[in-house]
């Protein structure tokens, strides 16, 4: 009964909330009509097989003004997940609240089943279905990241999905991350690795379209090498995906002579070019484990005084309090939605990327969980920080899933096989394409499509 309480209660209200364009004396008609028609409803469910309850939540869901359900964009509660992969909650921490679902289709089911499961907690399992987009398919690929056109024989690493623990994660629907994206801007904000997801959803998205020439390239490469933004615009939809270059997300600053700091308390300038998107995924990670950052020597600057030394934790703090300050005083949380992708994990054997560490003729997973590497000091700077802030920030907390793939670097596939050397540095840190990163953005429209039946629930609850 509390189904119809719903209906006659939605039907009660709509005056004031339909948005359609006609006079009023017409819209009390209408939903007059409607009154009428939902007495029908319910007696004709009483004497056929449909249960009244059942034809009441289809009647509600159904008249539901479209303009009241909330867009992807509308604030979103913190998710915070620890080095075991569960979610940690506190005073100014909270998972995504759980609501009602209604009897709606399977997909919507199993996104609903997400508001009480732990997406970033699980494990790689076999899955033969295709790829998002097929390898060498797409022309947006950096050559770096193209191992299909490098030359990788083995394929084996594009046949694992992504499994959280005691849910299933909706497979991706470009056509339905376009209609969510309508007229609206996502911008990746990072490091080369966020350049790795960009290209990724790029790619995603445009397979999914019958006519792939009506993605229109914004920026072309020669200008995004140069000022560190990239952008591509799908013109059907009205919406753009965007990549700004900032490694550290604060400013590194070159001085006449040549000296470079790194200003622990200014936002890097490219702020400008995101600061009114819709979506915001931010990173920074892998720059602060090099070695002139990690050694912290006349290179962290604030004001205009230059740290002799500073341990490289510190830095990083203190850098991520400056940007969690900026978005705090400059992103609406009422338009945009913050995300921050989390550390993605390097797979080097017998030394780091500038000291002959490798890591090609790897074509499987890690299985055993006692191999994997201890949970990234920085990771837990991150948690704490986003707890502190004001501006709801959703975590991507991909670090344990990328832990577990070693076989799905470049390594020696980041050039083709004429270019190499026995004295060429292998990729280990970034990601083939397609791959690992096409994961990340699986699990980042599955929070996106999450958060927005979360909201539809909300408005079902509180109309009664």
């Amino acid at each position: 009964m509390a189904s119809l309480k719903n209906l006659f209660s939605t039907l009660l209200h709509a005056p004031r909330t339909l948005s359609f364009p006609i006079s009023p004396p017409r819209t009390h008609f209408f939903v007059g009509s409607l009154r009428i028609l939902s007495f029908f409803f319910f007696f004709s469910a009483t004497f056929a097989d449909t249960s009244p309850v059942v034809a009441a939540e289809t009647l509600v869901s159904r008249l539901l003004p479209t303009s009241n359900r909330a867009s992807p964009t509308t604030s979103c509660a913190h998710l915070v997940s620890n080095s075991h992969g569960t979610r940690t909650e506190g005073t100014s921490l909270s998972a995504v609240k759980e609501t009602r679902k209604s009897p709606r289709n399977s997909e919507s089911d199993a996104v609903g089943d997400l508001s009480s499961c732990d997406i970033f907690d699980g494990n790689w399992v076999l899955d033969d279905s295709e790829p998002v987009y097929p390898p060498g398919s797409c022309p947006y690929i950096d050559d770096a990241f193209n191992c299909f056109k490098n030359g990788r024989p083995d394929s084996d690493y594009l046949r694992f999905r992504w499994k959280p623990q005691g849910c299933q994660i909706p497979r991706f629907d470009g056509r339905k991350m376009l209609k969510m994206l309508r007229g609206k801007r996502l911008v990746f904000v990072g490091d080369s690795l966020n350049r790795n997801m960009w290209e990724s959803l790029v790619c995603a998205l445009r397979e999914s379209l019958v006519d792939k020439s009506r993605v229109f390239e914004v920026s072309g490469k020669r200008e995004f090498r140069t000022q560190g933004f990239y952008s591509f615009r799908f013109l059907d939809y009205k919406c753009s995906i965007d990549f700004v270059r900032s490694p550290f997300l604060v400013q590194e600053t070159i001085s006449r002579t040549l000296r470079a700091t790194l200003r622990l308390d200014v936002i890097q300038d490219s702020s400008s070019k995101y600061r009114d998107a819709d979506i915001i995924v931010f990173n920074t990670g892998h720059w602060w484990t090099h070695q002139k950052t990690y050694r912290g020597q006349n290179y962290f600057q604030e004001g205009k005084h230059v740290y002799n030394k500073l341990e490289v934790t510190e830095a990083y703090t203190k850098a991520l309090r400056t940007w969690a300050q900026w978005v705090d005083a400059n992103i609406d949380s009422n338009r945009t939605r913050v995300f921050f992708r989390g550390f993605s994990a390097s797979h080097f054997r017998g030394g780091q990327w500038n000291s002959g560490g490798n890591c090609d003729g790897e074509t499987r997973p890690i299985t055993n969980e006692t191999q994997l590497a201890p949970y990234p000091w920085m990771m837990r700077t991150l948690e704490s920080v986003i707890a502190e802030m004001i501006t709801p920030v959703l975590y991507l907390n991909i670090t344990k899933m990328t832990d577990y793939r070693k076989d799905g670097h470049p390594s020696i596939f980041r050039q083709p096989e004429a270019s190499r050397s026995n004295e060429m540095v292998q990729d280990c840190s970034h990601w083939c394409l397609p791959g690992v990163p096409d994961s990340w953005n699986e699990l980042l429209y599955a929070t996106l499509l999450t958060s927005s039946y979360l909201d539809f629930s909300e408005e079902l609850i509180s109309i009664v």
